[in-house]
């Protein structure tokens, strides 16, 4: 395995979209364009499907060193109500777009810090949306709760409103971790949130862990493992730390990268972290996530219905995902757009009347195949194409997936690949393999975290 790491360990992406970010064809987007395709996508799939809504709610008190979301750090909730009065500007605006009343399938609250907003305000905020929708009968809400600034009232505030999800970021439970990454918070915090919601009646608490953070051990990782077991959540997500230090805003400075676990010992964080979560009843489902078999998440693997987007996996798919507030990305499954990164000028955009994209990509029917392809390899692991009948370059991507066979990654039998159980660990490498705009344009300095 060792090797194989040392051959595989190289930047990549996490495929949350296809085309990747740093490939999106900005001087062929327009805002126009991204509206002309918002239209199309919901008038073909608003009736059957519905649509998700993504809400990015940026602030937080203080800084994760960890972090490599858009926020902005603040112990002034003086900003609540404007920003939140901007989201629902930003929502009005695309309610002009569309020919009927949209059906809500899915709603994500992230950030940020969502839990620094106060219950009542948050309340505000979704039953000015909900007035707008019709809810579809089989919904999924949820948000992201900091263990340290939710509340009990924040918990039957949401559930009140139709949240059954939640998720906790813990990340570690080690000081010397915590301290490092600016993230302090308690076993017994984690404990009382995961308690309330269960007795709200949440049916899907997930936790947030990390391997590959500073000065992170297995001693540790397992002790933080063993701590999670203790309250059984239905789902965890277990990252590896994207350290991305040159993507300007992250604050990825408060430690050494000589303190960081070698590509070895990240690999053996997520080895052994693994094995020990699948003894304790977790079954691994697409990429870095895992979860009890009553779980949704692993409900819609078994369907072939799980789905990835920017909001990570989800057990439902709609093919428009609009994303409200400051830098949040959209999806119209035809393209992607992004709001602008800083809130005063994310405000005065909504202000004038303007939906606050300023960048983008149209996906042509290459991206479209390409996109299908690499979905179906990090949700099913699977994927079949005919390269007689594709693009020409996927011929380089067979040539390099037979050398993935023989490293025992991938199965190919015809014009199917299957990712083994060994080739798991390296689902980025793999989907990597196909991305054409990647292959034609390889980056000259580094733009992703490492695969592994």
């Amino acid at each position: 395995m060792n090797s194989l790491i040392d051959k595989y360990n190289i930047p990549g992406p996490r495929y949350t979209s296809y085309p990747t970010v740093p490939y999106w064809d900005e001087n062929s987007f327009t805002p126009e364009l991204w509206k002309q395709s918002v239209i199309r996508t919901f008038k073909e799939s608003n009736a059957e499907e519905g649509i998700s809504i993504y809400i990015h709610l940026p602030f937080c008190e203080a800084l994760c060193t960890f972090c490599a979301c858009h926020k902005r750090i603040t112990k002034q909730h003086s900003v609540e109500i404007p920003y939140l009065e901007s989201v629902l500007k930003e929502w009005q605006l695309y309610l002009k777009l569309f020919n009927e009343k949209p059906k809500l399938k899915e709603l994500h609250l992230g950030g940020g810090t969502p839990t620094f907003f106060s219950p009542k305000n948050l309340k505000t905020l979704l039953e000015g949306i909900f007035e707008t929708v019709e809810i579809a009968e089989h919904q999924e809400f949820s948000f992201e709760g900091h263990p340290n600034n939710t509340t009990k009232e924040h918990l039957q505030t949401l559930y009140d409103l139709g949240f059954r999800r939640v998720s906790f970021g813990v990340q570690d439970y080690d000081p010397k971790v915590q301290k490092a990454i600016n993230r302090i918070q308690s076993f017994e915090k984690v404990r009382d949130v995961t308690e309330w919601a269960k007795e709200i009646g949440y049916r899907g608490i997930s936790h947030d862990l990390v391997f590959g953070l500073p000065h992170q051990t297995w001693e540790a990782m397992e002790s933080t493992i063993r701590k999670t077991m203790e309250l059984k959540p239905d789902r965890l997500a277990f990252y590896s730390y994207a350290h991305v230090p040159w993507v300007k805003g992250v604050g990825q400075r408060g430690f050494d990268e000589n303190d960081l676990p070698s590509g070895e010992e990240k690999r053996r964080l997520y080895e052994d972290g693994k094995k020990l979560l699948e003894e304790l009843g977790y079954i691994e489902v697409g990429m870095d996530h895992f979860s009890l078999e009553h779980d949704d998440l692993y409900q819609s693997l078994i369907q072939k219905k799980l789905h990835r987007n920017f909001m990570g996996y989800t057990s439902s798919k709609t093919q428009l995902m609009v994303g409200l507030g400051m830098s949040a990305i959209s999806d119209s499954w035809y393209a992607f757009a992004q709001n602008i990164k800083t809130v005063e000028e994310y405000q005065k955009m909504v202000e004038e009347g303007e939906i606050p994209v300023v960048k983008g990509h149209i996906l042509n029917d290459e991206d479209l195949t390409v996109r299908r392809h690499i979905l179906n390899l990090m949700c099913q692991l699977e994927t079949t194409f005919d390269i007689n009948n594709s693009f020409p370059e996927l011929e380089n991507a067979f040539e390099m997936l037979k050398e993935m066979e023989n490293d025992e990654l991938v199965e190919i039998n015809g014009h199917h690949i299957q990712i083994t159980e060994k080739g798991r660990a390296f689902t980025r490498n793999v989907a990597m393999v196909f991305d054409l705009r990647m292959m034609r344009n390889k980056p000259e300095t580094r733009i992703f975290s490492m695969t592994i």
